[in-house]
């Protein structure tokens, strides 16, 4: 089966081509565009090139189109992007309004250019869509009910994929295929102890998830991906009356704050030189008091959501680092690990500097804790997720 999984930005358009069957999965090609002002302009090109270099004979050689669409009104999971999928991402376009229309308009547009692939979407809050009722639920008015304000959880594609590629490498196969079904069947039974691991997704974006047996049962992110840690450029968790408070004295209008929040908080906004942790981590080592307070305020953000999911859990089996940042940057590791030697985590100095982007076991030998690096691959999860409900309708190349 062949699967596109299409990546929309407000601007840009990203795509990888994969084949999967029952017993291999390959990547078969990816490209991209950017400055995007028509999504087909930008599909009828990925379709010309895939032709053009051999990969595909004909647009019907596409037989699905997997989508990572972020946050739908009263939906989420792994279905098929239709109409109903369509309205959720324009009841709340609002409060993704970066990604929301740029899918709902992706979607629209790949009907119309591959009208025989069957179109799925994965909700990046799919992945949390079982937690108990008490991990969603804000303290609202009740008044404010039936306004789907919850806390929603994201980057499921990449905290799933840690789920399953952890559990593999601890040795867990029953937690691995039960977290591989799971969009099918729901959460499964568990027989023996449970797995217990806390994802770190660090990179552009952040958030921390706790995984019970392949499960999400919380994340750092609520309502909306501007919550949680302080991320590249967005504030992350902030008292709701903040932004009134500011408004006021700085004169400011509701719209105008929210874009300020947006585009100059986070770790831009604390270190004041900029979104990228590299260049902030470089200034701390020179001595710039205010990128060391950027990195200090995330390293304390992520030990704060960690300590908090492994309470939940009751224990900690695995600490995963994931995303750009995760997987790179040793000494942010090195520091989020630091004195949780009687929790039982003893992180393996040697081991933590040698793992760079690539899969690593980073705990000393003597540790009761799995320290681990994963490298993000959401886009692998996304074709494996369409193929998976794809087969599951039973649905084929033949008849799709």
């Amino acid at each position: 089966m062949n699967i596109l999984v299409a990546n929309l930005g407000s601007t840009s358009f990203k795509y990888r081509l994969f084949h999967l069957d029952s017993s291999s999965e390959a990547e078969l090609a990816r490209g991209g565009y950017e400055r995007v002002e028509n999504y087909s302009d930008a599909i009828a090109k990925c379709l010309a090139k895939l032709k053009d270099d051999g990969i595909i004979e004909s647009d019907t050689d596409i037989d699905v189109v997997g989508f990572k669409t972020v946050l739908g009104f009263e939906l989420s999971g792994c279905v098929e992007a239709d109409e109903r999928v369509l309205a959720a991402l324009d009841g709340f376009a609002a409060v993704a309004p970066a990604h929301n229309p740029a899918y709902a308009a992706g979607i629209r547009q790949f009907r119309e250019a591959l009208p025989q692939a069957l179109r799925v979407a994965l909700f990046e809050t799919a992945f949390h869509q079982w937690q108990t009722k008490a991990a969603k639920t804000y303290a609202l008015p009740r008044d404010w009910n039936g306004l789907g304000l919850q806390r929603n959880g994201f980057h499921g594609a990449s905290h799933k994929f840690v789920a399953e590629r952890s559990a593999q490498m601890l040795d867990r196969k029953d937690v691995a295929q039960a977290c591989q079904a799971l969009y099918q069947t729901g959460p499964q039974q568990i027989e023996g102890p449970p797995l217990r691991v806390v994802s770190c997704h660090l990179g552009g974006s952040s958030s921390i998830c706790g995984i019970r047996n392949g499960v999400s049962i919380g994340c750092s992110l609520g309502f909306s991906p501007q919550s949680g840690l302080p991320q590249n450029n967005r504030v992350g968790d902030l008292d709701s009356m903040a932004i009134p408070y500011v408004c006021k004295r700085l004169g400011l209008s509701l719209e105008e704050a929210e874009k300020t929040l947006c585009q100059q908080g986070g770790l831009l906004g604390i270190s004041g030189i900029s979104n990228d942790l590299r260049d902030i981590a470089a200034e701390a080592e020179a001595g710039n008091s205010d990128a060391q307070l950027a990195i200090d305020v995330l390293a304390h953000q992520i030990r704060h959501w960690t300590g908090a999911f492994m309470l939940e859990m009751g224990g900690l089996d695995a600490l995963v680092f994931t995303g750009g940042i995760g997987e790179n940057q040793a000494s942010l590791r090195q520091q989020v690990c630091r004195g949780l030697e009687d929790f039982g985590l003893k992180l393996d100095e040697a081991a933590n500097q040698d793992a760079r982007g690539r899969e690593s076991e980073l705990q000393a030998a003597d540790s009761r804790v799995a320290v681990l690096t994963i490298p993000a691959n959401e886009e692998l999860v996304i074709a494996r997720e369409s193929y998976r409900f794809a087969t599951s309708k039973g649905i084929s190349v033949s008849n799709i």
